[in-house]
Formats: structure tokens, C-alpha cells, sequence
């Protein structure tokens, strides 16, 4: 064994192995902050580009993060095990993205100047990966601000119901896990929102 390969091997032996998160749920759910951290940074990514796509609004989507884990932190003793750790912080993600979106249009019409337009900037922002998306065949660098501002048009529900199905992936019975509801309900929310999509960014389908 060569010194390069003797170092890569001691080094990998010393690194220790990940813990489980049924593990760190537990230890959260004894008051362990660091273990809730931990679950946290796991997740932190995918919660971020939710709220993101959500508000329109770097700080907005940055506070409800900030929200949404002090709030799991609050409520851990609450988790059961009956369905992932995932899945449960997600729900109160979407509900706290969805009541705040419904807060902000009360107090406002929303407004392109609410938009944040430096979305081309950011990496944790879209990947238009879905073939059956109706914006699919647009370049990024043109529609990334139009898809932004059309996103603001659909209800929090419809919304949220695209962020996580044709931008972050996620599968349809997931979402409904999430959401509270039917893969049925999820694919019928999909199909409107994306026709609503369709008409915003006419210009752009294909």
C-alpha cells in the first residue's frame, strides 16, 4: 500500500460513521440541540428552496426557515414515527409557507417590487428538470424571473404543489403525505396549476 493510499484509508477509518436520524430523533426528543441541529442541516436545503419558490423573497424564505425550526424543535416530543422525520418538518414547512404567503396578500396586493429579482444568482433556486412541466424548453437565464412572478399567482396550495413535485421532485404520494390528502387531489391541484402556468408563460411553452 502506497502512502497516499494508507492516509486516504486511516482517514476514512477515522471519520466515524453517520448517525441515524431515527437516532437523532430520539436524542432530540431529549432536549439534545445538537442533535436537532443535525437533523436540521439534513433537511435545511430542501426546506430553504421551498419557502424560496413559496415567497418570491430571499429574507422572507430565510426567516421562515428560521421558523419552521424552532417550531419542529418545540413540537419534536409530538413526532410518533409514522411517517419519516422528512416528511413531518416538511409539513410544517408548507403550512408555514402557505399561512404567511396568505398573510402577506392580505396585507398587500403583491407586487413585482416584493419579487426578488436576483433569483439568477442563486443556486438553491430552480431546476427545471420535468419533462411534463409547461415551461420545460425555456432557457434559464429568460425565464427564471418570469417563472418567479408567475409562480406568485397560483394559490399557496396549487403552489406549493409544484415547488415540490415539478422543481424539487418529490413523487405525487409524498406530496400528499405533506399535504394532507390524496395522490388523486395532488395530481388534480398539478394539472390546474400547470395549465395556469401555461397561459402566465405562454410565450415561453412549448
Amino acid at each position: 500500500m502506497s502512502d497516499e493510499e494508507y492516509k486516504a484509508s486511516a482517514a476514512q477509518e477515522s471519520e466515524p460513521p453517520e448517525v441515524k436520524e431515527e437516532v437523532l430523533v430520539q436524542r432530540a426528543q431529549k432536549g439534545d440541540i445538537d442533535a436537532f441541529d443535525e437533523l436540521m442541516r439534513r433537511h435545511q436545503g430542501k426546506i430553504y428552496a421551498l419557502t424560496y419558490n413559496m415567497t418570491g423573497n430571499k429574507q422572507d424564505a430565510e426567516d421562515l426557515v428560521q421558523e419552521v425550526f424552532l417550531k419542529g424543535f418545540k413540537v419534536i416530543d409530538r413526532f410518533k414515527g409514522k411517517s419519516s422525520f422528512y416528511t413531518w418538518i416538511y409539513r410544517i414547512a408548507v403550512n408555514r409557507a402557505i399561512n404567511f404567503v396568505k398573510r402577506r396578500r392580505n396585507r398587500m396586493a403583491l407586487s413585482l417590487n416584493h419579487v426578488d429579482h436576483g433569483v439568477e444568482t442563486d443556486e438553491a433556486y430552480v431546476e427545471l428538470s420535468s419533462r411534463e412541466s409547461p415551461f420545460r424548453d425555456a432557457t434559464l437565464s429568460e425565464l427564471q424571473e418570469k417563472l418567479n412572478a408567475a409562480l406568485q399567482t397560483l394559490s399557496e396550495k396549487h403552489r406549493a404543489v409544484v415547488i415540490m413535485h415539478d422543481i424539487q421532485g418529490i413523487p405525487h404520494d409524498e406530496i400528499g403525505k405533506v399535504m394532507g390528502c390524496s395522490p388523486g387531489t395532488i395530481r388534480s391541484r398539478l394539472f390546474y396549476a400547470r395549465q395556469q402556468l401555461q397561459a402566465e408563460l405562454a410565450e415561453y411553452a412549448s
